[in-house]
């Protein structure tokens, strides 16, 4: 119980910091663009090679496989269940798809990651890259033709294919990129330099600290006044930390998965919507006002 507050209040004091510096104006857009950059392409990367190359073998890795489909049916079955609740109760056209998408996916790796790390230690990272995985293919396939079909509505433009060569690339990001390199290493059996085990744990190391600096730094600049609890909005905020959780529930609930693996999941259907998607919203001429709140 008394490292379990003790972790919470790391992480609240870290946030502080962010959000105090911010509030001193030490962060400006750009700088805080490069924080976000810096652990997306670098920290988390380095982070996931460091830590499955560290400590997970070939039979260990194959042993997490019965858990991969969970996240892809959760998300599935929340996205679903968000676009039923949309014509239910009649949200407003053009912000049905930006809607579904902080509906059912969720902040995976920017936020859930450092969390699940605080909470569970490092145990739970490989939990946290198969949520990664579904929870990256559907945001960036679904989820984006979604939103980019909000635009359509709004502006009459044409809305992007639900699978294109921009999908793919978004999907290859960085970390998932990461990913990829450590799992096929492991499974060919094949080892780094320590030097660049070391490189990677160090690099690695900045991930949380990173992160939820960047969250203290988007707290400071939300401006509260402008935030209007609507039914959409109330509606989305309903999903995103209720339903979505209960979905996830339900599925692991009776399973043979390992009890870590489920209480990361949980976690992981528990984070706030994706940090992409306003500005995925606004590329897409959608609500950007409505992703953003």
């Amino acid at each position: 119980m008394v490292s379990a507050l003790g972790s919470v209040a790391s992480v609240i004091l870290m946030i502080a910091i962010g959000y105090v510096l911010a509030k001193r104006g030490w962060f400006d857009d750009a700088s805080s663009a490069l924080i976000a950059r810096l652990v997306v392409t670098v920290a988390l990367p380095a982070y996931m090679l460091a830590n499955l190359m560290g400590g997970y073998d070939r039979d260990r890795l194959l042993s997490m496989l019965p858990g991969l489909p969970i996240p892809f049916l959760a998300m599935g079955i929340s996205y679903a269940t968000s676009a039923i609740i949309a014509r239910v109760f009649r949200v407003r056209a053009g912000r049905r798809g930006t809607f579904s998408s902080m509906f059912a996916l969720s902040n995976t790796i920017f936020i859930g990651l450092p969390v699940n790390i605080i909470l569970f230690g490092d145990a739970s990272v490989p939990y946290v890259l198969l949520y990664y995985i579904g929870n990256t293919v559907l945001f960036w396939t679904i989820g984006v033709y979604g939103i980019s079909r909000d635009g359509t509505i709004l502006k009459g433009k044409t809305s992007a294919p639900l699978m294109s060569m921009e999908s793919l690339r978004r999907i290859l990001s960085p970390p998932f990129l990461g990913l990829l390199v450590a799992v096929a290493l492991i499974m060919a059996g094949l080892h780094l330099p320590r030097s660049i085990m070391d490189l990677a744990k160090t690099l690695g190391s900045m991930t949380t600290p990173l992160s939820m600096i960047f969250i203290g730094i988007v707290i400071a600049r939300v401006d509260w006044k402008k935030l209007r609890l609507e039914r959409d909005l109330v509606l989305m905020l309903v999903g995103r930390y209720i339903l979505s959780p209960i979905v996830l529930v339900l599925l692991v609930r009776g399973s043979d998965l390992p009890l870590l693996m489920k209480q990361v999941f949980l976690v992981q259907a528990m984070m706030p919507a994706m940090t992409q998607t306003p500005i995925l919203a606004a590329a897409y001429d959608a609500d950007a006002e409505y992703a953003g709140v």
